[in-house]
């Protein structure tokens, strides 16, 4: 399958009501409606496209992996196993695929946190917010104690759900380090958030 664009719909016999839900639209698309796809298409790739930009600052590399993301989706709708939000599944795609696409590159790099709030990105998600201590009192608070090499470990593994191999790729260290990180990273966030609660 080519690439894919909002503007297809247009030219299809819509027979996919676009208030579906999103599990009854993957059931769809895994039965071969590409008119299903096209409306996950321009329900999720906004929000995708957005969160892809605030890991890397590659546009090209981000637009590569939307698509990419939308033809694994379009190849194994059937994979989903039902558990959770589609959105979520998805996201778990594409970062997987910008780990792929960066392996090897120099010229893209992954954007720490800090300079995603000082450029002002828009619609930051519920978990950056966590990460950047915007809210959520003293969880947001203990990571933000947390250097910004941890807090990467952290955000990738954690938040992203990715591996340390694949966490290691992304930010183009050692695993080794990736595991020491997240493992210093654990002790300081248990020991400012039991400083907290005294």
């Amino acid at each position: 399958m080519g690439t894919f664009s909002g503007d297809q719909c247009d030219s299809l016999d819509m027979q996919t009501d676009p208030s579906r839900d999103d599990p009854e639209l993957l059931t769809a698309v895994a039965g071969g409606d590409l008119s299903a796809i096209l409306v996950l298409f321009d329900r999720h790739a906004p929000r995708l496209s957005a969160c892809l930009t605030r890991r890397c600052n590659s546009p090209e590399a981000v637009s590569d992996v939307l698509q990419d993301t939308f033809v694994a989706l379009w190849n194994g709708a059937e994979r989903w196993r039902g558990d959770g939000e589609v959105a979520a599944w998805l996201w778990g795609i594409a970062i997987r695929r910008l780990v792929s696409r960066l392996r090897g590159r120099r010229d893209a790099l992954v954007l720490p946190l800090e300079e995603v709030a000082a450029a002002g990105a828009p619609e930051a998600s519920a978990e950056e917010m966590v990460l950047l201590g915007l809210e959520y009192g003293d969880l947001g608070a203990a990571l933000q104690k947390l250097s910004p090499e941890m807090r990467a470990v952290v955000q990738a593994t954690v938040l992203d759900g990715l591996t340390t191999r694949e966490t290691a790729r992304l930010l183009g260290i050692p695993v080794n380090t990736v595991k020491t990180r997240l493992h210093r990273a654990k002790a300081h966030l248990r020991q400012n958030l039991t400083e907290g609660m005294a």
